[in-house]
């Protein structure tokens, strides 16, 4: 055990009390040579944040001393929460005026104010700053007198940033700038900072989505050493790999992508044999033997966690000449893949698999437009066109249909919702914005995949080594009890003991299917879930009703994908010794944390881009009529969507009366007119105005009289 394994548990013992640094020297033996590397050694441990020393100067652990150690998430107006590092444990509400100087995003330690009382958050205050996450900030720059300053773009960002005259750069009023932080804030006082780069004016063509890149600190271009490594890999595959791996060349396979797509990580064989069972095989890109572990691939890939899709750029997790070169499943060209072959039954039950390394060659590139024209449309040219495949798609249609029966009746939940597309003209302007739509030929790589995804993972829970499994545990209770009282209130019952099975939530949303409430059903039971993430530990996949489950169909452009690549190549080679499996743990838990992380930032920079092009879209629309659903009702008013995705709000400002908000019932009710606004209803909505610098959308409802005015006209 180290040194510093050994302080911790030291100060983990029950009879310890905070100690100096004198103190500590004496129990642990340290001599006068070794009290230098010592004192370096708790100054580092401090610096993490796993002991805290007093204003006494005295060491100890934070968790004995009733302190919480985590990341701040701020609030635009200005307080905030800890989110904590310590599993299990509560958000803290941090009020404005204890905030001390910290910022969105800071790893910070809390004192707990106070504990949950009656209905409220526990609170808490500040006192120290483990680590800034913001060094540089990207705003907009304001020209004064005698210095400027910078408004983040980031409205969680509490702080304007002074900037002196001398650290201006040639910043100009209105410029988009990088700023840099030199001086953090204090209680009453602003940061400072210099101006490190000028992307340009504020309204030129691609600098909103700029911004959010830069906003969200994704990285644009490879670091030059990644880069140069990428193009060194030798594209032609070596001998030996044909002669170790199983050639499955003389397989039909194909790649079924959007048409856009140009990373194919993911290719399907169907076969049915002669006892009526299927042999479905799912064959993915073996990006592991190019991105070798530690090589400068491999770390600039943990590092990125995930490509980040932006409507119309990619922020690929690696570079051009792997994601959409070598490793990219390119019709009629040989490929290292890694194949999962599956035996499964007319009821949809895996019988028997094998995973094998492979060299594979896809018959075709096809699209989920045209394999839907296919099954759905049967469209006769492209039947003829592929009339070689024509079974295959069919035995494939069939095969994804029992999957997806034998899924939904073990419970898993399948929400309907739509995603949205949109489409942008060449100066990035919005044309379009429709629903996306998920037909036969999506559903067969959706339940292909997740068939897949959950054999893979339950081979190596078995084979129990160190692995990373996509968990989503079961409901937040206070939300399903939150839940079960709403649709009490619509006539549906909901009956759970101790735990619930998911097939309970799944049986509400089919006696929804086609009423009216469907939408806000499946949108509230959807906030009672937790967010899906990875983790070293397979404890299921609650909305899938999986037992086991990981991610290892889309190594391209996922971490987590291919570092299991990596551990089941060593597993089926029998390469995993003692030592390995030891090294292994650190990684998956490193690799689960970081990829579970980066997949949340992802999330967050392709939501704020959907809605910055959704507020401009809907800017050149002021004054028209669309009738929408109410999606979600609060104290300030209801949230309105739309056929096309798109979300506003009617601000209780602009009601006809005093609107109660009934937060157990979700409703807004008219004092005078006892007019009740509900979630799920449907309402007639005119767009009256856009703030386009929050992305936020403002609709005025329209009552019945000017609704029949309007019909008139």
């Amino acid at each position: 055990m180290n040194i510093k394994e050994s302080l911790i548990n030291f100060m983990r013992e029950q009879a310890y009390k905070p100690m100096d640094i004198q103190e500590l020297a004496k129990v642990f033996n340290i001599n006068k040579f070794e009290y230098k590397e010592f004192k370096n050694v708790l100054k580092a441990i401090e610096k993490e944040g796993l002991i805290l020393r007093t204003k006494a100067e005295k060491y100890g652990l934070p968790e004995r001393m009733g302190l919480i150690i985590g990341k701040l998430q701020c609030h635009q107006k200005g307080y905030g929460f800890l989110i904590p590092e310590e599993e299990g444990e509560k958000d803290v509400f941090i009020p404005a005026s204890f905030m001390n100087g910290a910022m969105h995003g800071d790893r910070i330690i809390v004192k707990i104010t106070r504990e949950d009382l009656n209905g409220k958050k526990r609170e808490g205050e500040i006192i120290r700053i483990l680590e800034r996450a913001n060094k540089t900030i990207i705003g907009i720059y304001e020209n004064s007198k005698n210095f400027g300053f910078v408004v983040p773009e980031d409205k969680r960002i509490q702080y304007d940033i002074f900037i002196p005259k001398s650290e201006k750069a040639d910043a100009k009023t209105d410029d988009v700038v990088i700023v840099e932080i030199t001086e953090w804030p204090e209680r009453r006082r602003n940061p400072e900072g210099k101006i490190v780069d000028v992307l340009g004016k504020k309204g030129d063509k691609g600098i909103d989505i700029l911004t959010i890149i830069k906003k969200y600190g994704l990285p644009e271009e490879f670091p030059e050493k990644v880069a140069r490594f990428a193009e060194n890999i030798d594209e032609e595959i070596p001998n030996i790999e044909y002669k170790r791996r199983k050639d499955l060349r003389d397989i039909k396979m194909v790649t079924i992508d959007g048409e856009d797509a140009k990373d194919l990580d993911d290719a399907v064989s169907v076969e049915r044999l002669s006892n009526g069972n299927f042999k479905l095989g799912v064959h993915i890109a073996d990006v592991s033997h190019y991105v070798r572990e530690k090589n400068p691939l491999d770390k600039e890939a943990l590092k990125r966690g995930t490509s980040v899709y932006l409507i119309d750029r990619v922020i690929p997790m690696l570079p051009k000449k792997l994601s959409n070169g070598i490793c990219s499943l390119n019709p009629k060209v040989d490929r290292l893949a890694l194949s999962c072959f599956m035996i499964i039954d007319g009821t949809g039950k895996v019988l028997d698999h094998e995973i094998v390394e492979s060299v594979i060659k896809t018959s075709e590139r096809m699209t989920y437009t045209d394999v839907t024209k296919i099954l759905r449309d049967k469209d006769e040219e492209l039947i003829k066109r592929y009339d070689y495949l024509y079974q295959d798609f069919n035995a494939m249609a069939e095969l994804a249909d029992i999957l997806h029966k034998k899924r939904i009746a073990r419970g898993a939940i399948d929400f309907n919702f739509d995603e949205c597309k949109i489409i942008l003209d060449d100066l990035g302007k919005p044309v379009e914005i429709k629903p996306y739509e998920r037909d036969i030929s999506n559903r067969i790589i959706e339940e292909f995949m997740l068939v897949c995804n959950e054999t893979i993972a339950e081979h190596m829970y078995w084979a129990n080594i160190p692995f990373v499994y996509r968990i989503h545990e079961n409901p937040d209770e206070e939300k399903l009890a939150h839940f079960n009282e709403f649709i009490y209130n619509l006539g549906y019952t909901l009956k759970w003991n101790n735990d619930v099975h998911p097939r309970i939530l799944q049986e509400i949303l089919e006696k929804v299917q086609g009423k009216k409430e469907e939408t806000v059903v499946s949108t509230l039971l959807l906030r009672s879930m937790m967010q899906a993430k990875y983790s070293p530990e397979c404890v299921g996949h609650f909305g899938l009703a999986a037992r086991y489950y990981c991610h290892f169909t889309s190594p391209i452009r996922r971490y987590p994908d291919l570092i299991i690549h990596r551990i089941i190549k060593e597993y089926i080679n029998g390469q995993v010794d003692e030592g390995r499996n030891k090294a292994l743990v650190k990684a998956v838990d490193y690799a689960s944390k970081q990829s579970s992380d980066m997949e949340r930032l992802a999330d967050d920079a392709e939501r704020e881009v959907d809605d910055l092009k959704k507020a401009e879209y809907m800017s050149e629309r002021i004054g028209e009529v669309y009738e929408g659903l109410i999606s979600s009702v609060t104290n300030f008013g209801f949230f309105v969507e739309l056929p096309n995705t798109i979300e506003g709000l009617v601000h209780i400002s602009s009601l006809d009366d005093y609107y109660v908000y009934d937060d157990r019932h979700l409703t807004m009710v008219g004092e005078r007119t006892k007019n009740i606004y509900r979630l799920g209803d449907t309402v007639k909505v005119k767009v009256d105005r856009v703030d386009l610098e929050n992305h936020d959308i403002y609709f005025e409802l329209i009552k019945e009289e000017e609704k029949d005015s309007e019909n008139s006209n």
